[in-house]
């Protein structure tokens, strides 16, 4: 029995997140049923990151154990069967333990917000029309490093056993016409980086203080953060990994 990774890239809008659910187009069903059709046999992935509904990914993983050869077009024949706004990107052998969400050193996300209107950003960026206060989101976004619990920047129906993550970086972007706010940890909770980025937002419109935007996180409440920004300006950029685990792909 082998095991794979499955290195993906994929536009979320048109699915419910990244995780099989019941009557709702997912990423992993696509995925999935892609793998059946060419290979004649069904085949349950694990993944590495869950976004959420309508979020982007340029790069996630699977992986699933497999006994019978893949197609010797694998790649080819997925891309060619799966929807246009998913890309199988590679396929690695690994050793028969390896986890492609437990395995993970790091994920890093971007979040992209354009304040003028054009129609070529509206799907995959946030457009927020106000005046904001750049530096202070910057104040508030260095502060984020100084915190491990994040339970306010949790949404409540979670699974997770424990809210604390260890923030890699933090920061505010100006990347052409797009402010961005990058971040980067060990790992993430269910809603994290949109909570962080609306409550950010209200710091720059000045409807909180950033020692403000600390109380939200000492207060380690939920409904103290804002998760009302959308998913559609989301991405995740990268999961990585040991060297040694993922080598030359297949």
């Amino acid at each position: 029995m082998q095991r794979y990774f499955l290195e993906v890239m994929y536009k979320g809008a048109q699915y419910s997140g990244f995780q099989v659910q019941e009557n709702a187009p997912t990423v992993q069903a696509a995925m999935e049923k892609a793998f059946g059709v060419l290979q004649r046999q069904a085949v349950t992935l694990t993944g590495s990151s869950r976004t959420d509904t309508g979020v982007h990914a340029r790069q996630n993983f699977f992986h699933f154990d497999f006994e019978a050869p893949l197609h010797p077009q694998f790649l080819y024949k997925m891309n060619a069967i799966l929807p246009r706004d998913i890309v199988l990107k590679n396929v690695f052998c690994v050793q028969a333990g390896a986890h492609c969400r437990f395995d993970a050193t790091s994920r890093s996300y971007r979040y992209y917000i354009y304040r003028d209107k054009n129609p070529f950003f509206e799907d995959r960026a946030y457009f927020f029309p106000y005046a904001i206060d750049v530096e202070k989101m910057q104040e508030a976004a260095a502060a984020v490093m100084e915190y491990t619990d994040f339970t306010s920047f949790s949404k409540r129906n979670t699974q997770a056993k424990t809210f604390i993550c260890n923030i890699i970086e933090s920061e505010w972007r100006q990347e052409a016409d797009l402010l961005v706010y990058y971040i980067k940890s060990n790992r993430f909770l269910r809603g994290m980086v949109r909570g962080i980025t609306g409550t950010m937002l209200q710091v720059g419109r000045g409807k909180l203080s950033v020692d403000d935007f600390r109380g939200v996180i000492e207060a380690k409440d939920c409904r103290e953060a804002d998760f009302a920004v959308p998913g559609h300006g989301l991405f995740l950029e990268e999961v990585a990994y040991p060297s040694t685990l993922l080598m030359e792909p297949i």
